[in-house]
């Protein structure tokens, strides 16, 4: 029996034991991180989650709550005041105002909020569930039930029109219950809020109830005042909070963007007091959640939220911020976001701590800001054996690791990117909303909470016994106590692990050392931050260059007599013999110089790292005092210049083991085939392939290629991706950490490199036939040229813009720099539905390098309802849309108006996704363009360069929504053979010039006449006669544009007494006015005068011929088909007219002595006399059908009607009517749904920023 182990390794859920944290508390109890405040940027913190209730002294867990990104906010400068104890709620419903509220003023602000614009998308996604299984299914099929028993009972003895009728009926009310199944969509509750002054401070409420209860909803002041939270539902079990800005005007209701940033405060500072093995890393610490992940983007960043969150964290003085996000970035430590999450640090004393990313293993991965910012601290992840066991119930310990996925430096300008690395990995809190109290969650984003925690208990010492400190202090402490881990390069795991007690005896001995509020920078004369030296440019002879110190003193904590009296005699080494350096030197307040010279000449291949040191040579104990970072990473050549194709065998694995390869991508190569086989015959292995070219001011990603892939036995995997010539590209094999035993690869990658004269083709259809010269340049290749068009891409400019100066504090930065918004309005119309990606290109795809602070677009329809958002990053914001008008909202910001006001006439781009590709044909030659002979293959000799010819779009191949000027995008693939096809394509342009007109015969085709012989028939009328007639019918025009008190129609009634389009003009504008009820009278004795003027029997018997052989037969019918139709619409506002007569008195809602006698018979009558001459289930008259089915109560009917015209047409009107039947029909349930989608359908105004 195999021995067992009944004591769990509780030590490393939440590991503290590796960095010293676990040794640190129990000498220094009391150093648990009480006394610092953390900031937590990231999805929004439950102050329900366990754990986040109290520190360890019995104060708050968490001081403040807030949401930065605008999704919480709610507009509520609309006022109400009270009557008979109620006030109207945005949504209609009447909200009871309890007697127990203290409001002097008697004003309430309202406004009103969707659920589901609060809530995750998983959470949204259970509620969805939940809601139908509990609140709609059971009364649905009630519902169903009930209607089918109806159905089946129904029997008739006679077969007459009514009995058809009444079957109609309640099938209809079966099938349309179907329907809305069928289609049923949950946009979840929508709850009105209510805010008011109480005297002394403001307070908010949320309908949680959707009936108006107010007293069975918890009242809120901002959390900050009273530290209270409500929850919407027990069904949810969403927690939220509120903060009240701008005079009531604008309520913020804070909930999570996911689970994330509640798993990260429980790493950080989760108190746990009768479960301490259960405790976050600084469990007396508190903390302050602010959400900066943007609900409308699925929890992304915007840098709204970030500004806004660095104005907080300054505001609250917080010691930490801890921020678990980042993005890949074009240019390192620069931008306008990257320049205010600075400023907080090197101005304001914030110790700033990130994630350094998840995009290894390969080199130069760090995300933004983390790994690519010099004023915060990057962490990387480490996996240890206690986690192993705890965290993932590993077989077998292994060693210590970087998690395979951790991002390495260094960064594109030489910066070792990885600072320090931590844990990262926990089982931690989660959200009351998940159902779970705690879960494993694994990544950078955890490993930075577990560094920040680390730092909290060090601060916690140090305030405890009045050290001083800066955060430049802090960083050198950590980089110079980090513990090396065997076998993990520096590059993965920055200076090492961090070291809790070590740090803070560092900070403690060398308090008084003079560069405690220095922090150096030390850059090339490039202005980058470290040598990195990887492209073959850089190994054509030694690399000389001027390095420039200087030292930055932490302002406004400087005396001038400590910049006076500042002055280093620093001594320079280098560990390394191929960097040579001086061997002195002395800094005082100035900007020195001195040079490096790197001899790389003798360095095999591979990559090598070292630092360039400055020691005090007063206290060399201290440790380096400033880093300069040396990264050489020589590549090799592929030697075989036939096969272009380089071989690695017989290379072994352990679990977690990386082999890098970096290879000088040869001249002409512009794509790499890699090969991958296992030679065990006896267990699968987990490999991630990952290669990466560096490309200058290009994030990683241009040219990145990754793929985790599971190799089976004596398997074999090949892939492709695009290379860039002449650059170092680096093939990175990885075997996944926690995939035990080991293994053996052989791998191989083959250069293939097919190039046009163009790499971005763009073709103008007024070019006409257009000539791209194509080469193969490493060997014979097989081409097979598709041009293939995907998008149509609509530029649209500006319809109005404004920039407007952003109320309140939440949009003021330090020193009252207040910040402007652009806001720019775009419209658009979409003939035919499909996806639409709405693209800012001037300013994509940059977040934290752009030079402005925040992009965010709205996208709303014509009833204002929001269908779409996005930000920077368009491609991943894709809005599936029908065919409508639309209106975007564009807002971008900066503190600097003269900056805005060059972006007003910013151009956007709305591409729409085809339904079909549209292909392109290529042709070999100029003639074969006229012949149709496409050029489906080729095969090209090396260096031998062949033309290809294309030719423009035939007119019926463009999309008939295509207008002059829009551009279709798409690819052009080169290569034949797969997997090769997809990455050898270059992207294509086609620009749409003057579109073909389309043909327009001479011949009428209804009367066979040319437009000469209609000519000359109009001409048959005097000038006189023409004027006539063109005044009567101006005047006729305006007959529904003015009152109906206006003498206009009595004097054309006497005029022309037998002209009907007099009568149908008033007839319609009594009708459509918006009293209609008031001319009930007169709509009925006109549409029976209008209708007794034509003769419907002759008219029946025109219809019923079947040709008419008079030559001017095309004018009668024209002449025919106006009669039908002015009978068919006066048969159809007579009905409406008499189905409201007949409403209003049984409501008795007017005197019904003024309106004239209507019996259900006439209307009956009415009905059967317009069926004679139209369906009265077509869209012209279907509205009367549904009024007298409505009427008769034949809900079914009437219900069926709407729900074909909703389909044509989507209104409020509609909707509600519907809503009304439901309720007729007992149908509660889908009377709560269908309101519910009014108010998120048609609301009041725009969705605010």
């Amino acid at each position: 029996m195999a021995s067992e182990d009944h004591d769990f390794p509780s030590e490393g859920l939440l590991p503290k034991k590796e960095t010293g944290a676990y040794s640190f508390l129990t000498k220094y109890p009391d150093y648990d991180g009480r006394g610092v405040l953390i900031a937590i940027l990231d999805t929004g913190v439950d102050p329900g989650a366990p754990g986040l209730q109290v520190t360890t002294d019995g104060s708050p867990k968490i001081v403040d709550i807030i949401d930065t990104t605008g999704s919480g906010d709610v507009d509520t400068s609309k006022v109400e005041e009270v009557k008979d104890g109620e006030i109207s709620g945005v949504t209609g419903r009447k909200l009871k105002i309890p007697d127990t509220w203290t409001n002097p003023s008697g004003l309430y602000h309202v406004g009103a909020k969707p659920a589901y614009d609060l809530f995750p998308k998983k959470l949204q996604d259970r509620m969805n569930k939940e809601r139908k299984e509990k609140s709609w299914d059971p009364a649905h099929r009630d519902a169903v039930a009930v209607a089918t028993r109806k159905l089946e009972q129904f029997e008739t003895t006679t077969n007459g029109q009514d009995e058809k009728l009444e079957k109609e009926n309640l099938q209809n009310c079966v099938d349309i219950l179907s329907s809305i199944e069928k289609k049923y969509s949950d946009c979840g509750p929508v709850y009105d809020c209510v805010v008011f002054h109480d005297g002394s401070t403001w307070r908010a409420c949320v309908d949680t109830t959707e009936r108006g209860d107010l007293c069975e909803c918890k009242v809120l002041a901002s959390f900050h005042e009273e530290r209270e939270f409500g929850t919407f539902s027990r069904m949810d079990m969403m927690n939220y909070t509120v903060n009240i800005y701008n005079d009531g005007n604008t309520l913020e209701i804070v909930t999570n963007a996911g689970a994330h940033a509640s798993h990260v405060a429980g790493i950080t500072a989760g108190y746990f007091p009768d479960q301490p093995e259960r405790n976050g890393v600084s469990p007396g610490a508190q903390i302050i959640s602010i959400k900066i992940g943007d609900t409308r983007l699925g929890s992304m960043e915007t840098g709204t939220s970030l500004v806004r969150a660095m104005i907080k964290v300054i505001e609250h003085k917080c010691d930490l911020v801890n921020y678990s996000y980042g993005e890949s970035t074009s240019w390192p430590d620069s931008g306008r976001v990257v320049d205010v999450l600075s400023e907080a640090v090197n101005k304001h004393g914030v110790i700033f701590v990130s994630s350094a990313g998840n995009n290894g293993p390969a080199l130069s991965t760090t995300g933004c800001p983390g790994g690519t910012t010099s004023a915060l601290i990057g962490v990387g992840a480490m996996v240890s054996p206690a986690m192993m066991a705890a965290q993932y119930s590993l077989m077998k310990k292994l060693p210590s690791n970087q998690y395979t996925w951790s991002s390495r430096g260094p960064t594109f300008d030489g910066d070792l990117g990885v600072t320090i690395s931590a844990p990262g990995g926990a089982i931690a809190s989660v959200p009351n909303w998940t159902l779970r109290g705690n879960q494993l969650m694994n990544g950078t984003s955890m490993s930075s909470p577990n560094a920040c925690g680390c730092i909290a208990l060090v601060l916690s010492g140090l305030k405890a016994n009045d050290v001083e400190y800066t955060p430049f202090s802090v960083k050198r402490a950590l980089i110079n106590t980090a513990a090396p881990v065997p076998n993990i390069e520096v590059l993965a795991l920055g200076h090492g692990l961090v070291q809790v007690e070590k740090a803070y005896d560092f900070l403690t001995n060398f308090a008084k050392e003079q560069e405690v509020k220095v922090e150096f920078k030390v850059t090339c004369a490039d202005g980058k931050r470290g040598i990195y030296l990887r492209e073959p440019h850089h190994f054509r002879k030694p690399y000389e260059t001027k390095l420039a110190i200087a030292p930055n003193f932490f302002e406004e904590h400087v005396e001038p007599e400590e910049k006076i009296n500042f002055c280093i005699q620093f001594s320079l080494t280098c560990d390394v013999p191929w960097v040579q350096h001086p061997s002195h030197l002395e800094l005082m307040n100035v900007e020195r110089l001195f040079s490096v010279m790197v001899d790389h000449q003798g360095l095999s291949e591979g990559v090598y790292f070292t630092e360039l040191k400055g020691f005090d040579v007063k206290c060399v104990e201290k440790g380096p005092v400033f880093r300069f970072p040396i990264t050489v990473v020589v590549p090799s050549r592929v030697d075989d210049e036939i096969r272009w194709e380089k071989w690695f065998t017989e290379v072994s694995f352990k679990p977690g083991q990386i082999h890098r390869h970096f290879i000088k991508v040869p001249t002409g190569a512009s794509n790499a085939l890699l090969k991958v086989e296992s030679t065990d015959k006896e267990k699968n292995c987990r490999m991630l392939l990952h290669a990466v070219q560096n490309l200058p001011q290009h994030q990683y990603t241009k040219l990145e290629f990754e793929k985790f892939i599971t190799l089976s036995d004596s398997g074999e995997s090949k892939h492709a991706f695009r290379v860039e010539e002449n650059g170092t590209l680096e093939l990175c094999i990885a075997k996944w950490w926690a995939n035990l035993g080991d293994v053996i690869l052989n791998y191989s990658i083959t250069f293939h490199g097919v190039s046009l004269d163009t790499k971005k083709p763009v073709m103008h259809a007024s070019d006409g036939v257009v000539r791209y010269n194509i080469r193969a340049n490493l060997r014979r290749e097989e081409i097979s040229p598709n041009i293939s068009l995907k998008t149509l891409v609509q530029p649209l400019r500006p319809s109005e813009y404004k920039i407007k100066l952003l109320p309140g504090t939440r949009d003021t930065l330090p020193e009252e720099r207040h910040i402007y918004a652009l806001e720019i309005t775009y419209n658009f119309h979409l003939d035919k539905g499909g996806e639409v990606t709405p693209n800012c290109s001037l300013l994509s795809p940059l977040l934290y390098e752009s030079e402005y602070e925040s992009q965010l677009w709205m996208l709303f329809d014509s009833n204002k309802q929001q269908v779409g958002c996005g930000d920077a990053f368009h491609g991943r914001y894709t809005v599936k849309l029908e065919k409508g008008d639309f209106t975007l909202l564009l807002q971008v910001r900066h503190e600097k108006k003269d900056k805005l006001e060059q972006l007003k006439d910013l151009i956007v781009q709305i591409k729409y996704k085809l339904p079909s590709p549209i292909s392109l044909n290529a042709y070999s030659s100029w003639q074969k363009t006229f012949e149709g002979k496409k050029c489906n293959s080729l095969i090209l000799g090396k260096g031998v360069l062949q033309p290809l010819f294309v030719a423009p779009l035939a007119s019926d191949k463009i999309p008939k929504n295509a207008k002059p000027g829009q551009i279709l995008l798409g690819t052009m693939s080169l290569l034949k053979n797969e997997p090769l096809t997809e990455v050898s394509s270059v992207p294509f342009k086609y620009v749409i010039t003057e579109l073909a007109k389309k043909d327009n015969p001479k011949k009428d085709k209804k009367g066979g006449k040319d437009k000469g012989e209609k000519e000359s028939e109009k001409k048959e009328k005097t000038k006189d006669e023409e004027f006539t007639e063109a005044l009567r019918d101006l005047q006729i025009s305006w007959i529904s544009k003015l009152e109906p008190d206006h003498s206009l129609f009595d004097e054309l009634r006497k005029q022309h007494p037998d002209h009907l389009p007099v009568f149908t003009a008033r007839l319609q504008a009594l009708d459509n006015h918006k009293d209609r009820k008031k001319y009930l009278g007169e709509i009925i004795d006109l549409s029976k005068f209008i209708i007794s003027k034509i003769d419907q029997k002759e008219l029946l018997s025109f219809y019923g011929m079947k040709s008419d052989p008079r030559p001017e037969a095309a004018t009668i019918k024209s002449e025919k088909d106006k009669e039908k139709e002015m009978l068919i619409d006066s048969y159809f506002r007579l009905g409406k007219a008499q189905v409201t007569v007949l409403e209003v008195k049984a409501k008795e809602e007017l005197d019904s002595e003024g309106l004239p006698s209507v019996t259900t018979e006439d209307v009956k009558e009415t009905s059967q006399n317009l069926q004679q001459w139209i369906d009265l289930n077509d869209t012209k008259v279907s509205y009367f059908t549904m009024m007298y089915a409505q009427y008769m109560k034949q809900y079914g009917r009437a219900l069926k009607i709407l729900q074909k015209s909703y389909e044509d047409k989507p209104t409020q009107e509609i909707e509600v009517n519907m809503i009304k039947i439901f309720k007729e029909l007992g149908w509660d349930h889908c009377v709560i749904h269908q309101e519910n989608w009014l108010h998120v359908r048609y609301p009041k105004s725009y969705r605010p920023f």
